[in-house]
């Protein structure tokens, strides 16, 4: 029994010996091919901020309106088709 033991301890150092070993190596290659890499590119900028929507054109709303009143106070649309087309004009 006691050549055994012996021979179970003596495994044991062994063993932990060369796993320290191992994992001494694995640490300094990691360390070398760390060193030998080149720096991370810088991150990519952020997407720009999309553009504003154009404007909507409430001038030319306006004029389109008041081009409307005035067809209308001519007697060319009726109050049908001038509520109808001022509706369209301010759906837009």
């Amino acid at each position: 029994m006691p050549g055994l033991l012996r021979g179970i301890a003596r495994t044991a150092v062994i063993a932990g010996t060369a796993t320290s070993v191992s994992n001494r190596v694995s640490r300094r290659q990691g360390q070398r091919w760390a060193a030998q890499q080149p720096p991370p590119a810088a991150p990519p900028p952020p997407p720009a901020a999309p553009a504003p929507p154009p404007p909507t054109g409430g001038t030319d709303r306006l004029a389109a309106l008041k081009q409307l009143g005035e067809l209308r106070a001519q007697g060319v649309l009726t109050a049908e088709e001038f509520n109808a087309e001022k509706a369209r004009i301010l759906a837009s």
